[in-house]
């Protein structure tokens, strides 16, 4: 049973980021401390530079050699699901915006867990499922991460590559007069449809490779498997230095989001109806897609309860910092992320005690 003080500590928790929020809200509202440019550079520092020390900090501190496989594998599923099930919904109402599927995989799939979930999971479960909760912490920074910011990066750079058709035509008589005939035969024409894919696609993974998140989480993951394979640590002055910039990494996009409300008219930037939606993705569809993905995958007893909380948690706040500094819906994820963690205790508490049934 969770008892006063661990309700406390998950409070406790979530109260300083709504001070960062807060602070910058009034800072930029009524003090007008900030202009927009300002603002924008905030949040760019967020995203190129705390976030991505902040991710090789968790990932280089969680040992690769001792994941729950089970676990890995129902985290997986789930955001295979939830992204098939976007892509056809979507596809089928608006002719498929990849804006739409990379909002909602934010809202459904990733949740906060790094600052709520772990004290929130260690009340109701112990310290074994705050271990399980950190590894879902590292799949996110490792893996989904990059790959929400390779979906930001195609979908930048495929309104780029929206040029006028004659434009286009040119393009592709010049490369089919460039291929070379093969026996007597023309050879094959590429469509410009293909043409364009392949150019988004590489051009996207061009700027993936160079985001500071990539590198960060690629050496995390070399230095988790030297540290836990031959126990070697960093000097402290190498550890200090890191710590001290990255453990600043989640306030500061608090910070960010405070003042990305105070730049809109109403605190509820995308309306009412909208934030319903994403109340209903991030604490119904979420949890729903991971129980699916854990039954798939053999996941039982506390193992299962663990997975499906914290898949209820709010939602994450790194995904905010990414759609502001790509102008993907912001204001959805802003929305998602204020309210879902005013009231993600009393629903948090609410699947804990009906898995317990």
């Amino acid at each position: 049973m969770i008892s006063l003080a661990d309700a406390y500590h998950v409070v406790a928790a979530a109260v300083p980021l709504y001070v960062a929020m807060i602070l910058a809200y009034i800072s930029l509202k009524w003090w007008k401390l900030f202009t927009p440019d300002q603002c924008s550079g905030i949040n760019k520092f967020v995203a190129k530079f705390s976030i991505p020390l902040l991710s090789f900090q968790v990932i280089s501190s969680n040992n690769p050699y001792k994941m729950n496989g089970k676990l890995v594998c129902a985290d997986f599923f789930q955001k295979l699901l939830a992204f098939l099930a976007l892509a056809v919904i979507i596809r089928t109402r608006s002719r498929g915006n990849l804006s739409w599927i990379i909002t909602g995989l934010s809202l459904s799939t990733l949740p906060n867990t790094l600052i709520l979930g772990i004290p929130t999971l260690r009340a109701m479960y112990g310290d074994e499922a705050a271990v399980l909760v950190s590894q879902i912490v590292v799949l996110q920074s490792l893996i989904w991460y990059n790959l929400l910011l390779f979906l930001f990066e195609y979908n930048t750079t495929k309104e780029a590559y929206l040029t006028p058709p004659t434009e286009t035509t040119g393009e592709v008589e010049a490369q089919q007069e460039a291929q070379p005939k093969e026996g007597g035969q023309e050879a094959k024409i590429t469509t410009p449809e293909k043409i364009k894919i392949k150019s988004i696609l590489l051009t996207a993974g061009k700027k993936l490779i160079t985001n500071p998140n990539t590198h960060a989480t690629l050496m995390g993951l070399i230095w988790a498997s030297i540290r836990f394979r031959w126990g070697v640590e960093f000097p402290t002055i190498i550890d200090r230095s890191i710590s001290i910039l990255s453990d600043g990494g989640l306030g500061m996009a608090m910070f960010s989001l405070g003042l990305f409300m105070a730049s809109r008219a109403s605190i509820i930037a995308c309306g009412t109806q909208m934030a319903v939606f994403a109340m209903a993705m991030k604490f119904v569809v979420g949890p729903a897609l991971m129980a699916v993905s854990s039954i798939a995958t053999g996941l039982r007893g506390k193992l299962f309860r663990v997975a499906i909380v914290q898949a209820a948690l709010p939602q994450g706040i790194v995904p905010f910092v990414f759609a502001r500094e790509y102008n993907i819906y912001p204001d959805v994820l802003s929305t998602g992320v204020i309210f879902g963690m005013l009231i993600s205790l009393p629903i948090a508490l609410g699947y804990y005690f009906l898995l317990a049934v």
